[in-house]
């Protein structure tokens, strides 16, 4: 199965170029998605994401988790 990350839209600028900034990447495990946004998440604020869900396949796993610490 393949893992990927999903913006939470209603967290998220409309306008953020968010496969600009990998977010139609898939990983072959939670592990490498976790990692990759481990490392990327900054990436991620700066386009304008700011909450991501986690899917395997079409199945939520988790989310969606805030990117920023900003209430709101």
């Amino acid at each position: 199965m393949a893992w990927r990350w999903v913006p939470d839209h209603a967290r998220t600028d409309p306008a953020a170029p968010t496969a600009d900034v990998g977010l139609g990447r898939t990983f072959p495990t939670q592990g490498e998605a976790e990692s990759w946004l481990g490392e990327f998440y900054p990436d991620l604020l700066e386009a304008g994401v700011r909450a991501v869900s986690l899917h395997e396949a079409d199945r939520l796993v988790y989310g969606p988790m805030r990117l920023d610490t900003e209430p709101g």
